[in-house]
């Protein structure tokens, strides 16, 4: 796949995220395949998708891990 259709993909996710914040958990398994594709090209991936893929990660553990 392209970057630029990675990218685009990846912009798609956050839209949905943003859009459908009760289904981040399946979304977000989504943008982790992209940002893995993206690091297979050897493409680096832009700071706010990190940000966006750690926030998610840090909404999804249990309150009680912290």
């Amino acid at each position: 796949m392209a970057f630029e259709e990675l990218k685009a993909g990846i912009a798609m996710l956050m839209d949905e995220i943003a859009k459908r914040p009760e289904d981040a958990h399946v979304l977000q398994e989504q943008l982790r395949e992209k940002i893995s594709e993206m690091k297979t090209l050897g493409q680096p991936v832009p700071e706010d998708i990190l940000e966006l893929e750690l926030e998610l990660a840090l909404e999804e553990k249990p309150k009680d891990e912290g």
